[in-house]
Formats: C-alpha cells, sequence, structure tokens
C-alpha cells in the first residue's frame, strides 16, 4: 500500500455549516470539485467507451461522492455536494461504500504496542499532552486486545510528534487553520507514526480550539489499521468533529471496525458495567420516536439523541449530523425545540433549562430555567413545542396539556394549561414532537405525525413525509 493511501490527513475544524442559500456552483468550484475527486474519490483521466456513451468519469464519481455523503444523487455538481466538498475533512480517499472499513490486511500482528511521544506542543502542557494521548490509546484498548505500553527513547511502534511545515516526511503541514495532523497505517518503519501540526491550537478540554484527545484517538484509529466510514456519528467519519472529552464513548461503528481486526477485550471484569457504544440514528427507521421537529430560516431540522437531520428547501435529500457540530454549546437528546421567527433564535429545551441560539451562536444568559417561559415549578422537561403562525403564540406540550405562551409580551397567555385532545382532536398519545410548515400543525406522537388544519385533523402520516429513507 503507497503512503499516500495509507496517510490520514485531519482538516481544520472551522464550522462549515451555514443558513440559508448556497452560492451558485462557478469555474472556480469546478476546479476545485475535480481535484476534490482525485484525491478522495480516485478520479482518473479516461477516454473511450463510457466518453463516447456521455457518462463522463466525473460523473461517476460525483455519483459516487454524492452516495457516500447522502446526498441527492444527481451526477451533476450542484450547491450541495460542493458545500460538502469543501467541509473540512481528513485527507484518505473515501471510496469505500461502507460504514466501517479499514486498511485491508494492514493491522498489527501482535497486541502488545510500544508508543513514545518524541516532543511537546507550546500551546499544552506536558503534562495534559501525556493525559491526551493515554486517553487517546485507551479508548481503543478498552474494546480490543491490544495493550500500550510507553517507552521514553529508542522506536517505538507508534511515534508520537508534534512539527510544522516540512516535517521529515514528504507530507508537510501547512501552517494554521490547515490540517492538524496525519497519521500512517500499520507497517514497517513509518507505519503506525503520528504526526500533529505544531502551528495549530491544540487545547485539553475546550472547544475553542482542537481538542487534542479527539484529534489523536481519530489518529490512533489510522494507525491501528482503520480508514474511514460513511456514518456520520463515527469517530472515523472523514470530518473532524467536536465531542466532549469528558464523556466520549467510542461509538459502535468504530467498535466494529477495530474488533473485525483484533476481537473484542476478553478482559474486561464482567461484574464492570460499562456504557453501551452510542449507535448513529437510522432514518429508515420506521419505529423511530423523534426528539424533536423545528424549521429554522426556511430549513427543517430533526432531532434524535446526539445527532439532526437538516433538510434544505432547495433539497429533499435530509443530511445528517452531530448537534455540537452545528452548536457546540448545545446539549445532545433534547426534549423540544422551536424557532421564534420575532426575536430569530431557536431555543432548545432539555430536562429543566432551555438555551437560545442565534445562527450558531449561544444567545449571552443562557441557558436559563424552564421558569423564565412563567412555567410553574412543578413542569420538569418539555415534549415539544411549536409556533404558531395563526394565533401567534408559542405551543409547549407538556404532558396530556399545552401551554399558549405570547412571544411579544413575553408571557403566558391566561387559561395556560389546555387539555391537549379538546383542541387536538383524535390526538390521544403523548406528543412526543411539533412543528408548523406552510400552513400546517404537525403533530408527532412517537412515529406518526398528525396533520392538523385550523385544528382539524386532515390525515396521519408516518415520519418518512418529511424525513425520507436515504438508503439506496
Amino acid at each position: 500500500m503507497s503512503l499516500s493511501y495509507s496517510l490520514s490527513i485531519i482538516l481544520s475544524l472551522a464550522l462549515a455549516v451555514y443558513c440559508g442559500p448556497v452560492s451558485q456552483v462557478n469555474v472556480k468550484d469546478e476546479d476545485f470539485a475535480e481535484s476534490y475527486l482525485k484525491k478522495f474519490f480516485n478520479l482518473t483521466e479516461e477516454t473511450g467507451p463510457t466518453i463516447r456513451r456521455g457518462v463522463s468519469p466525473v460523473s461517476r464519481k460525483l455519483i459516487e461522492m454524492q452516495r457516500f455523503f447522502g446526498l441527492q444523487i444527481t451526477g451533476t455538481l450542484d450547491a450541495d455536494t460542493v458545500a460538502m466538498m469543501k467541509k473540512p475533512r481528513c485527507g484518505v480517499p473515501d471510496g469505500n461504500l461502507a460504514r466501517f472499513s479499514t486498511f485491508g490486511q494492514y493491522k498489527w500482528q501482535k497486541n502488545s504496542l510500544t508508543y513514545r511521544i518524541v516532543n511537546y506542543t507550546p500551546g499544552m502542557s506536558v503534562s495534559e499532552v501525556d493525559d491526551s494521548i493515554e486517553r487517546a490509546l485507551q479508548v481503543w484498548a478498552k474494546v480490543t486486545p491490544l495493550r500500550f505500553t510507553r517507552i521514553n527513547s529508542g522506536t517505538a511502534d507508534i511515534m508520537i510528534s508534534f512539527g510544522r511545515q516540512s516535517h521529515g516526511d514528504y507530507y508537510p503541514f501547512d501552517g494554521p487553520g490547515g490540517t492538524l495532523a496525519h497519521a500512517f497505517a500499520p507497517s514497517p518503519g513509518i507505519g503506525g507514526d503520528a504526526h500533529f501540526d505544531e502551528d495549530e491550537n491544540f487545547t485539553y478540554r475546550s472547544n475553542r480550539g482542537y481538542i487534542l484527545f479527539m484529534v489523536a484517538t481519530h489518529e490512533f484509529g489510522h494507525s491501528l489499521g482503520l480508514s474511514h466510514s460513511d456514518d456520520a456519528g463515527a469517530l472515523m467519519y472523514p470530518v473532524y468533529t467536536y465531542r466532549n472529552p469528558d464523556t466520549f464513548i467510542l461509538p459502535r461503528d468504530d467498535v466494529n471496525g477495530i474488533q473485525s481486526l483484533y476481537g473484542p477485550n476478553t478482559g474486561k471484569d464482567p461484574s464492570v458495567e460499562e456504557p453501551q457504544p452510542p449507535t448513529t440514528p437510522d432514518a429508515c427507521d420506521s419505529t423511530m420516536v423523534l426528539d424533536a421537529v423545528t424549521t429554522l430560516r426556511g430549513e427543517m431540522f430533526f432531532f434524535k439523541d446526539s445527532f439532526f437531520w437538516r433538510i434544505y428547501p432547495q433539497s429533499r435529500t435530509p443530511q445528517q449530523s452531530l448537534i455540537t457540530n452545528f452548536w457546540p454549546d448545545a446539549p445532545s437528546n433534547i426534549d423540544a425545540a422551536y424557532e421564534s421567527r420575532n426575536s430569530d433564535k431557536v431555543y432548545l429545551f432539555k430536562g429543566r433549562k432551555v438555551w437560545a441560539f442565534r445562527g450558531y451562536d449561544l444567545v449571552r444568559g443562557y441557558p436559563k430555567r424552564l421558569t423564565r417561559f412563567g412555567f410553574p415549578r412543578g413542569v420538569r422537561k418539555i415534549d415539544a413545542a411549536l409556533y404558531d403562525a395563526e394565533s401567534g403564540k408559542t405551543l409547549f406540550f407538556v404532558g396530556s396539556k399545552y401551554f399558549s405562551y405570547d412571544e411579544g409580551r413575553q408571557t403566558m397567555e391566561r387559561g395556560s394549561p389546555k387539555i391537549v385532545d379538546q383542541t387536538f382532536s383524535g390526538l390521544n398519545g403523548r406528543v412526543t414532537a411539533a412543528v408548523q410548515h406552510r400552513g400546517f400543525t404537525y403533530i408527532y406522537t412517537g412515529p406518526y405525525i398528525f396533520e392538523y388544519r385550523s385544528r382539524t385533523l386532515n390525515r396521519v402520516l408516518r415520519n418518512s413525509f418529511f424525513l425520507p429513507c436515504s438508503n439506496f
């Protein structure tokens, strides 16, 4: 295997998210896209039968790339495809249409591995770097028979170093804001080694820089033989994402991948209960119960666990992402969400607290207690929320009742709470999410959606009405 294939380059995490329409594709985008497809999807200059049939190599590779990232398959360079190409990402090719993937036969033929930290980054203390590296390796040790021993001199299986620009491996770094790190798949010599760009702002826990623990854990996945996954929730997904290092648990897809190479950890104490690896929600799961649904500047957001799907007005193809990719200060597993168009804010609810965001930024003073909306102290959580354009009020669903909140006066409406099924006929299950869209009110109860027009029930739908299954 060539170094260019085994090399993993994680790009910086400047959040490539946006609201509103995407800019039109231009000539510069076309040149960028061709380079992207050559680097990540093995686009080659071809002539012959495929050209004569009118199916260009670029179109075929665009289809491959669009399928990998769950985009609408058009075979053309549309705005959504360009936006995905421009997201910060890792440098390994993505041609494998699978969840986890590996570098084939490239794995360590032993379970006892050594590592050595050659030098340090000036932005962190020695103890912080040591702890970050050790914890990153232990993420993989917890789920496999692999054991890691640190040495302080000589050549280790995994040599870890910080460098800038040209640093001796023919893959120079590019200064601040570019590539964060790279690592090599298991093989003699440089295989397994991990290099980190000294020009980057690595941090111990702060999400205002690049958390070394998260970068290193991803890189060590490559050092042990894992390639990339098309699972948006996997650690080995091509795009680097912020996660809380104090609560991080290796996702199921990554566990499956590393155990396919080395097997499970058979030395665990059975009396110690370990947290279960999180799985990525699947829009094709017909029994899935969404946590919340909201609009945001013309788009629709569907929340489940630590993730959300996003649907743009110009596309029916949902794009899945971690909530913290969009809102780093937001909680996971939220209870409810709604958009306040009066204040151009989106509110996320979890437990007794509410978070308000304008764009990607947490509004100053938040999170706040639910009592900020005037709820009685006995209300411990909100089940669902929506802004009702007809009445100009925001409806909060709590159990079998709902509260009506006046956004302008910032007070609860007199007579709240009211009984849900006395206003919304036919709705006899617990409300789990709610949203208003194009003049209709949609109230979710489990995997079903009740569609209302002026409080009159029109029909009952499934989740897939707004959130289509994206399997191809």
